[in-house]
């Protein structure tokens, strides 16, 4: 038993919480992926022979260590790979670490009557085919011929759907960093109705990751959305950029668009949040090159502001529709992790 998979239990728009927490495990391995928004896996094949503890042992440590640093409670999966620590996470619950068993047959038998859908990476289409031929549980679809799985969900996908549902687990922790992701908040005072206000929320978030990336001279490939609702529910949208880039307006037109995708009537909304994703050094990035005069001075215009900021702070230069005359909003400025 080598890996945790683990969720910690944040409060609404708390992901912020997320680098500490990732630090904290980092104490007892270097081989850290974190899960955004909330998980995380871990490699503790080296601490379980460092510390002397099993790997149940060494999750109760993390756990009562989340807790009494953070506050921030968590549930916890194992199993001899990532993929079947991520499947033992749906079972687990706060104070009790899901463990899948070392052995073959266990694992045959822990993952036998488990529905398709608990496989990371198995979506509602994918499980919806297999249904509608009676194979929706792992063990009847481990038992199908692989033939079958391939004329019904293509060849790779069938062969790689039946080791996963046999218990064959190729994956590995990759160990990432913090800095390959970047999320800002913007918290409403009051449940916010208001399409406009939520705009101006997503504008001033997907200004400040602009700003932020370009910084660090990094850019981003994926850029995804969280609407927190008033009865704490959320919807998570994620859009692929058409090429890597810290650029505001970009970043802001990928929010727009992802926001009017969801069809949001009378929306109670507490909260937005933007995660910049797919991070990568800005050098390395190629920019579809223009011969709009408009977003050649867009981008200059950018770059003399984000001068302007370091020197003066982030509220120096900001877009009309952020400042007084451009309406207010009690969005908080800023508010990042």
């Amino acid at each position: 038993m080598t890996i945790l998979c683990v969720r910690f239990q944040l409060p609404p728009m708390y992901e912020a919480a997320l680098p500490g927490l990732l630090g904290l495990l980092e104490d007892f391995t270097p081989v850290v992926e974190a899960l955004p928004p909330d998980g995380v896996l871990a490699d503790l094949r080296g601490a379980e022979r460092y510390f002397g503890r099993s790997v149940v042992e060494l999750a109760s440590v993390i756990r009562v260590r989340a807790l009494a640093l953070y506050g921030v409670d968590c549930v916890i999966g194992a199993g001899p790979g990532p993929m079947l620590a991520r499947v033992a996470l749906r079972d687990a619950r706060p104070g009790v670490t899901c463990v899948v068993p070392e052995d073959p047959d266990g694992i045959a038998e822990f993952l036998a009557e488990r529905p398709v859908s608990a496989l990371p990476g198995v979506g509602a289409a994918t499980a919806r085919t297999l249904s509608e031929y009676g194979l929706d549980t792992l063990g009847l679809v481990a038992g199908a011929p692989l033939s079958t799985l391939q004329r019904l969900i293509g060849a790779k996908a069938g062969r790689e759907l039946r080791e996963k549902a046999s218990g064959i687990d190729r994956g590995r922790v990759v160990p990432n960093a913090v800095s390959r992701s970047l999320v800002t908040e913007r918290a409403f005072d009051l449940d916010e109705l208001d399409p406009g206000r939520h705009r101006r929320a997503l504008l001033s978030a997907a200004e400040e990751l602009g700003a932020r990336l370009r910084a660090v001279q990094k850019v981003c490939r994926t850029l995804t959305l969280t609407v927190r609702y008033a009865d704490r529910s959320s919807t998570t949208r994620s859009r692929t950029l058409k090429e890597p880039t810290a650029h505001s307006a970009a970043l802001t037109r990928a929010a727009y668009g992802m926001y009017e995708a969801l069809g949001l009537q009378r929306a109670r909304v507490r909260a937005l949040a933007l995660r910049a994703e797919g991070l990568a050094p800005a050098e390395q990035a190629s920019h579809q090159l223009t011969f709009d005069p408009v977003d050649e001075k867009v981008r200059r215009i950018e770059e003399v502001a984000d001068r302007a900021r370091a020197k003066f702070g982030p509220k120096a230069v900001m877009p009309g529709a952020l400042g007084r005359g451009g309406g207010s909003t009690s969005v908080n400025w800023p508010r990042a992790a």
